[in-house]
């Protein structure tokens, strides 16, 4: 704690007011973008773009339409962190040193997604998720192994970063699901039903892992999940109405949701009982 206080309380150097003000401008930058490029101020919304390669009937992976209203919830965090991080008091806070870069390269990659999915590449969407994906485990990883530092500051970055990688998770194996579908690669020799299921399956595993990972950083261990869960909820619900039902995958990614939930609670008091 000692050696924490001390970086906390050591000289600004030039170079983190640049990254203080870059990431500001550039988080400004990249979420009006995004939410340009979404169809928030009446362009083409994503879930029309590509051909509806997207939308939440487009494959059985698809959440259903209300599990985007997530992303207000992550934006706001977004916002939220290139404030925080660029108070002239956290200029030399390590935890914001190790992973601001990463987030505003996290969020122009998210609007980056958002441009290739307008220029109807699903293709081209996935390999920029999965990058995202890489980029935020990274974070995820720096923001375990750091301890932190003010309380405001560890929170909004927690907080946002675990909702950003447990969305942004079952986002992966959405696109994943609809590259498939466009490829026309078939039904793979377990049909539809059957690898929509073994995808929900992974999806609970790396919760657990998620979890088990970050079991004694709770403030992002479980935020990941309540992302992961919300994603692998809607999907359920979109499986148990409208016009693609599948009552196996939907009763699959309900139990998928509940695992993602329970996991990093009971990884985290595991931890903390064991010191």
């Amino acid at each position: 704690m000692e050696t924490t206080r001390t970086a906390l309380d050591a000289p600004v150097a030039p170079r983190d007011r640049v990254r203080q003000v870059t990431v500001l401008v550039g988080a400004a930058v990249a979420i009006a973008g995004a939410a340009v490029g979404s169809g928030a101020f009446g362009g083409e919304p994503v879930a029309e773009a590509a051909g509806g390669a997207l939308s939440a009937t487009a494959t059985p992976l698809a959440p259903d339409g209300p599990a985007f209203s997530i992303w207000s919830v992550i934006y706001t965090g977004l916002a939220a962190f290139a404030v925080v991080q660029a108070l002239p008091r956290n200029g030399a806070d390590p935890r914001l040193r190790a992973v601001s870069w990463w987030v505003l390269a996290s969020m122009l990659l998210n609007a980056a997604w958002i441009a290739v999915v307008q220029a109807d590449s699903v293709g081209g969407a996935l390999l920029v998720i999965v990058a995202l994906l890489a980029v935020l485990a990274t974070i995820v990883v720096r923001l375990v192994r750091i301890p932190h530092t003010r309380a405001l500051a560890s929170w909004v970055t927690d907080v946002t970063i675990g909702l950003y990688t447990g969305w942004v998770s079952v986002a992966t194996l959405a696109n994943t699901a609809a590259f498939l579908a466009v490829a026309d690669v078939g039904e793979l020799g377990l049909g539809t039903t059957g690898w929509s299921v073994v995808v929900l399956v992974a999806a609970a595993a790396l919760a657990v892992a998620y979890a088990v990972f970050a079991r004694r950083r709770p403030t992002v261990a479980v935020p990941v999940g309540l992302a992961m869960a919300w994603g692998l909820m809607w999907i359920g619900v979109g499986r148990t109405n409208g016009p693609l039902v599948d009552e196996t995958v939907g009763v699959v990614a309900f139990v998928a949701a509940a695992v993602a939930l329970l996991a990093p609670v009971a990884t985290s008091v595991a931890a903390r009982r064991r010191g």
